[in-house]
């Protein structure tokens, strides 16, 4: 039909040489004039086609004009409202209809707003408890005027009935437009098109010395570049790591995914008997299986607190094995790179330097003997970790960790929980709930939990506590140093931020590339 359209508007060009209105104008296929805003949308298609091709020019002329509501169209389909209600009520003389048959014959909305203008226009009465018709005929104004309104956009009998109209939201006032078209410098009654690209045959044949070519517009857009983008959990990665670095933390290297069982249990006074570190729960490596020794002397403290105790506690009483310290397997927590650093920290406690230098006690002409060599530290990270975890809508056998670390001087239970509230309200949680736990590493040991206000629930988000004495001695820290440690998925808040109920959609082959696309930057 779009070439068929501007050959109309070529051949009247021909014709008349101007054609001053395109509202006169009977689109093919179609019996009465282009008057409707719909049909100048269509001749507003076909007259720039032939502009790009400078067979025509042309003027606009803006002009308002009225399309019909959903209710509009449906009163021009089935008749108005009040016409429905004179319908379905039987001649006078014969048994009045009541008020509940009349909204089942024509709905609840129709009887309401029909028997009132029903009854104003006189087409029906009351007799008894129910409704008769008045009169024997009637003519629906209303439905009328809606498919004259339909057809040209606009109504002959004048403003006033437009009002009325409007006033009952059965039609929108909206601003259209018609179009006089002029001959081009290119005018030509054939609508053959123009060549949009030079071909190899072309200078072969020497075709292209007969062809048109079309006009090359250097100031259309071109196709938008699809660049890349960010993964909905990259973009709250981010949020949580500023979060971190505005309350002044510092992010730990962790990109050691393969660990060996010393710095992911052994250090953290995990017993080698606990279930974490079977099989079924931790993915062990099979070449290389076992790993480069730690530190001996470190190493040696690890293992009599771990066998004798040691530092105020009996220890596990269970035999060390050093073949089960040295496997080698993938970190099932990021709290393995938070021991090593740790143990990094309290180097110059041991008056150690473990990058080769001279160590604080040792530097010549130390200011202060008495300095143990402690200094306070705030860590973090965020990366992955790997568990032997049947996949399923909430699991995954990788997903990521994060984690933080406060290290000072007689750090309390109360600053931890002081702590907690102050990091998770800069992620928009406020009401917090602190449950006691246990886990191998930390004494005490607290579950984080939030309220949801969408599940209406309490929500665990994390897992807290104060690192134990029989951890933190072996490294050599001085009896008052605390450390703070706790750790929260990742994934999790990600789904609900981006209202996610299925983590394998979120992660893997599953995810749509054009969700991680359109997905917009979540603000905790």
């Amino acid at each position: 039909m779009a070439e068929q359209l501007q050959q109309l508007i070529l051949d009247t060009l021909d014709a008349q040489l101007t054609l001053p209105d395109t509202r006169a104008l009977k689109i093919p296929g179609q019996s009465s004039p282009a008057s409707s805003h719909d049909a100048q949308i269509t001749i507003l298609g076909a007259l720039n086609s032939l502009l790009s091709r400078e067979m025509i020019t042309y003027e606009t002329h803006e002009v308002l004009s009225h399309v019909l509501t959903p209710e509009g169209v449906q009163i021009v389909c089935e008749g108005s409202h009040e016409a429905r209600v004179w319908a379905a009520l039987p001649e006078r003389g014969s048994a009045p209809l009541g008020a509940q048959d009349l909204k089942r014959a024509v709905g609840d909305e129709a009887a309401k707003v029909g028997q009132g203008r029903a009854f104003k226009s006189g087409w029906i009465a009351k007799e008894g408890n129910g409704f008769v018709k008045a009169v024997s005929n009637i003519t629906d104004t209303t439905q009328i005027e809606l498919r004259e309104v339909e057809s040209s956009g606009t109504l002959a009998a004048g403003e006033k009935a437009l009002a009325e109209l409007r006033k009952r939201k059965l039609i929108i006032q909206r601003k259209g437009q018609w179009f006089t078209v002029h001959k081009g410098a290119n005018f030509s009654t054939s609508i053959a098109k123009p060549e949009t690209d030079l071909t190899v045959d072309m200078l072969t044949s020497g075709s292209w010395k007969k062809s048109t070519f079309k006009k090359y517009n250097f100031d259309a857009d071109g196709i938008p570049t699809s660049g890349g983008a960010l993964h909905p959990i990259l973009k709250v990665r981010e949020e949580i790591r500023s979060i971190f670095l505005e309350m002044g933390f510092e992010e730990m290297p962790t990109g050691t995914f393969v660990e060996s069982g010393f710095w992911c249990f052994d250090a953290l006074f995990v017993p080698q008997l606990h279930p974490a570190r079977e099989l079924q729960d931790t993915f062990y490596l099979s070449d290389p299986s076992t790993s480069l020794p730690p530190p001996s002397d470190y190493y040696e403290r690890v293992a009599r607190v771990h066998e004798h105790g040691g530092y105020g506690s009996i220890g596990y009483r269970t035999p060390w094995s050093h073949e089960e310290s040295h496997k080698l397997l993938l970190r099932t927590h990021t709290t393995a790179s938070s021991a090593a650093m740790l143990y990094k920290l309290a180097a110059k406690c041991r008056d150690e330097d473990i990058d080769g230098g001279l160590s604080a006690k040792s530097q010549p002409g130390a200011a202060n003997p008495s300095d143990d060599g402690f200094r306070p530290a705030k860590l973090f990270s965020i990366d992955r970790v790997f568990r032997n975890e049947t996949m399923d809508a909430t699991h995954l056998a990788e997903f990521h960790q994060v984690e933080g670390v406060v290290a000072d001087r007689n750090l309390t239970l109360a600053d931890l929980i002081g702590f907690m509230r102050t990091f998770f309200r800069k992620m928009g949680m406020k009401n917090l709930r602190f449950k006691p736990a246990y886990n191998p590493y930390t004494e005490p040991s607290l579950e984080i939990f939030a309220w949801h206000p969408l599940l209406e629930k309490w929500v665990e988000i994390g897992n807290s506590g104060m690192f134990r004495p029989e951890m933190l001695a072996p490294m050599g820290f001085p009896p008052d140093v605390r450390v703070h440690g706790w750790g929260i998925g990742l994934e999790r808040p990600t789904m609900i931020r981006y209202g996610v109920n299925n983590i394998r959609t979120l992660v893997g082959h599953k995810t749509s590339i054009e969700n991680v696309e359109n997905s917009p930057a979540v603000m905790f």
